[in-house]
C-alpha cells in the first residue's frame, strides 16, 4: 500500500460541474504523490461516479497522485482506486474490510467528528477529522479547533483535518499532529490550483 497522501482534494457537485473542472484536476494532481484527488458526490448516479473517478484516474496518474472514492467501495474496488472514504452514515470501515477482504489493497478512512467517533471507527486505516474550523459547508457548525486533532492523532492513526482548512492554517495542523489536510474551496476554487496544492503542503514538506 503506497504511503497516505497529505493532501486529500475532495470534489463535490459544485466542482464536478466547472467548465474546467478537468484542468484544475491536473493542476493539483501535478504536485504529485502527496496528493489524494477524492471522487465525491453524493447526488450522482454510480455511473456517474465511475466517470468521474476514471477521469480523475486519467489525469492523476502521470504524475502519481492518488484517487479516492468516497462512500462507494464497491467502486472503489471495481476500479482499483488507491482509497475509499466512508462517512457516518456510510457501511462502517470494520464491514468494508470484511466485505472487499483480500482483493482491497487500498486505504480505507473514516470521517468523524470526535473523540467518541474515532475510538469507535474500527478497521479504518486513518480518521478524516472535522470540521476544525468554521465552514461554509456546515453552516452554524461550531469548529472544533487544533485542540481536537492533537486528541485524535494520540490514538495512533494518521489523522486528515479537514473543515475551513487554509493555507495559513496549515502550519497549525501540523504541529498538531495531523498527517495532513483535505479541503473543497483552498484547492479547487483557488486562482492557481497547483499553487494552491504545494502552499497547503508546505508544512509536510518542510517537515521530512
Amino acid at each position: 500500500m503506497r504511503p497516505l497522501p497529505r493532501l486529500h482534494a475532495i470534489t463535490d457537485h459544485a466542482v464536478l460541474a466547472l467548465e474546467d473542472f478537468p484542468a484544475r484536476a491536473a493542476a493539483i494532481a501535478a504536485a504529485g504523490p502527496a496528493v489524494a484527488l477524492h471522487a465525491r458526490d453524493r447526488s450522482s448516479t454510480g455511473s456517474q461516479l465511475t466517470a468521474v473517478t476514471q477521469r480523475l484516474q486519467a489525469l492523476a496518474r502521470p504524475p502519481g497522485a492518488a484517487v479516492f472514492v468516497n462512500a462507494r467501495a464497491d467502486l472503489a474496488l471495481a476500479l482499483d482506486t488507491q482509497g475509499v472514504q466512508l462517512g457516518i452514515d456510510d457501511l462502517t470501515p470494520a464491514d468494508v474490510r470484511r466485505a472487499l477482504g483480500a482483493r482491497w489493497h487500498g486505504w480505507i478512512g473514516a470521517s468523524v467528528h470526535s473523540l467518541e467517533d474515532a475510538v469507535a471507527a474500527a478497521g479504518a486505516d486513518f480518521l478524516m477529522v472535522g470540521n476544525i474550523y468554521q465552514t461554509p459547508s456546515h453552516p452554524g457548525r461550531p469548529g472544533r479547533g487544533a485542540g481536537l486533532i492533537r486528541e485524535i492523532a494520540a490514538l495512533g492513526r494518521p489523522v486528515i483535518a479537514i473543515g475551513g482548512i487554509t493555507a495559513a492554517r496549515a502550519r497549525e495542523l501540523c504541529e498538531a499532529g495531523a498527517w495532513g489536510i483535505a479541503t473543497i474551496r483552498e484547492a479547487w476554487h483557488a486562482a492557481d490550483p497547483y499553487r494552491a496544492a504545494l502552499a497547503l503542503l508546505q508544512p509536510w514538506a518542510e517537515a521530512a
